[in-house]
């Protein structure tokens, strides 16, 4: 993969959340990757790792629906760094 995906940082998360079903959200440019990323969280966390093959305009652009998922936790991957998400990893 030509991104830096911080695969290791997600992994802690669920981890650290104690998930057991999570939903991951990906832009355009990282779906065809999607299978490869959710292989990787789900070896490293033993979680289910759901694929949301909808629309990702960004980390306001939270998907409909994910109440009828029961999902334990959302995670969103962009292009851009957020300066926050370590300080929201301690949340």
């Amino acid at each position: 993969m030509k991104y830096r995906l911080e695969l290791e940082t997600a992994a802690e998360a669920i981890k650290k959340k104690k998930a057991k079903k999570v939903c991951i959200q990906l832009p355009d440019g990282l779906k065809p990757d999607a299978g490869e990323i959710a292989g990787y969280l789900e070896k490293n966390t033993g979680a289910e790792i759901l694929i949301w093959l909808g629309s990702c305009f960004g980390a306001c652009d939270t998907p409909s629906g994910l109440e009828n998922l029961d999902v334990d936790l959302v995670l969103q991957w962009g292009h851009t760094e957020f300066q926050w998400k370590k300080q929201r990893l301690n949340d």
